[in-house]
């Protein structure tokens, strides 16, 4: 149980980055993670677009240093699950784990889960074959062939990631072009292990106890085939993780959360920042900006009300 101004929900790059803000403005400042700190980051093998790392840098390690320098300024970090929370009103409350935790201000920066795809077998052999996250999962499948489903930025670099281990990667996309930025194409397009099947679905993952392959639909032809791999490494998009928020709390048809430029949300002293609010880009340098934003905008806050 503990009184703080200003409790942040996450701990990813916009989570971390507004407990450096907060923290750094002398606000008593508590940051809650139910998993390890950096959120997507983390899992990222590489981080080549993130500014001031030239030669780019892992997403383990710059999810560290990030909190790292939370922390070192004054940021409190728990790991946990939270159960319920109550964002009316000037006190706010938070609950994790059957304790309580009391604060003026919350930012919400829970950012996205990745989307399923919805096929028979996908539940199943999930951990057994199917993974959402090539980093902390590609190290099985050395000397394997694997599937990626996707198209966009993080299909076309996690299979990018995956050809360290794996023997062959096909990458499945149900469009005729990819989505991905020019200059993973040119390099997914130049490696003799990545194979392309585009215009085509996933209808089912196939298998025992383990992946065996995929039943594929070509949406052109009308055609199914059965491709044999070992791994399915699922990038179509992603979720926002808004389920224990309020129904009040304004969001989009498809559950984000909707703030002003300040990002403040309709509820007064709750603030939105990263993947999990309306935005037109959601990449690691927009996420660490909207946790300076929804920092400073707390603090505002808290003057005012003082």
């Amino acid at each position: 149980m503990g009184n703080y101004d200003l409790i942040i929900i996450g701990g990813g790059p916009a989570g971390l980055t507004a407990g450096i803000y907060g923290a750094r403005s002398s606000l008593k400042t508590l940051i809650i993670e139910r998993g390890m700190p950096g959120g997507q980051a983390a899992t990222t093998y590489e981080i080549a677009n993130y500014p001031g790392f030239p030669g780019g840098i892992s997403g383990p390690d710059l999810a560290m240093k990030m909190y790292e320098q939370a922390t070192e300024h004054g940021a409190e970090f728990i790991s946990g699950e939270i159960t319920s929370m109550e964002l009316e009103g000037l006190s706010k409350k938070v609950v994790v784990d059957s304790k309580e935790y009391y604060t003026k201000t919350v930012i919400l920066a829970t950012g996205a889960e990745p989307r399923k795809l919805g096929v028979p077998g996908e539940a199943k052999f999930r951990g057994r074959g199917v993974s959402y996250c090539a980093t902390c999962d590609g190290a099985f499948y050395r000397d394997k062939h694997v599937v990626v489903v996707g198209g966009g930025d993080a299909a076309v670099e996690e299979a990018l990631y995956l050809t360290r281990f794996a023997s062959k990667v096909t990458i499945i996309h149900r469009r005729l072009e990819l989505r991905a930025h020019a200059t993973a194409q040119n390099k997914a397009f130049a490696n003799s292990k990545i194979e392309f099947i585009l215009n085509s679905v996933i209808e089912e993952v196939l298998g025992s106890d383990i992946v065996t392959g995929v039943r594929i639909l070509n949406r052109e032809t009308n055609l199914e085939q059965v491709i044999n791999c070992e791994g399915v490494f699922v990038y179509v998009g992603q979720n926002p993780m808004t389920e224990l928020f309020p129904a009040d709390l304004n969001h989009t048809p498809d559950g984000y959360i909707i703030t002003d430029e300040n990002l403040k949300t309709n509820i007064p002293g709750v603030f939105a920042a990263g993947d999990v609010r309306k935005t037109v880009l959601r990449q690691l340098v927009t996420a660490v900006a909207d946790g300076a934003i929804a920092a400073t905008s707390a603090l505002k806050y808290l003057e005012v009300q003082e």
